[in-house]
């Protein structure tokens, strides 16, 4: 029986590999050994960096909707409380637009949650 070694389908899984890491640091880009564990790490980090992302994004626009909010003299908190209250249905990444792009809009809606507070 002749040996069998498969040859081609192991230089073919090999370039493959080699060809995403391309651009990877060192031996990181060259070697296959250390580009597959470079390749199976990043796959890894992207899978769960794509489900942290959108917690991170929830987070800055907290923080932006929280810094507008104090310059007009509310906290977030009670601003966020004032909006369920009066039934506005404005998610926080409209909310956080609203306060960068058109001060005057988030102005008004600050100052319907104070005159609401204050009922």
């Amino acid at each position: 029986m002749t040996r069998v070694t498969n040859g081609v389908a192991t230089k073919q899984r090999r370039k493959r590999v080699l060809k995403q890491t391309r651009g990877y640091f060192g031996n990181k880009s060259r070697l296959f050994r250390y580009a597959h564990d470079a390749f199976w790490r990043a796959g890894a980090f992207a899978f769960r960096d794509r489900r942290k992302k959108k917690s991170e994004f929830r987070q800055l626009w907290i923080v932006r909707i929280n810094a507008a909010c104090r310059t007009l003299g509310i906290s977030y908190s009670r601003f966020i409380s004032g909006l369920k209250q009066l039934n506005i249905e404005l998610d926080r990444k409209q909310l956080s637009e609203l306060a960068i792009h058109n001060e005057m809009g988030f102005r008004n809606l600050v100052e319907q949650v104070i005159n609401q507070v204050k009922e």
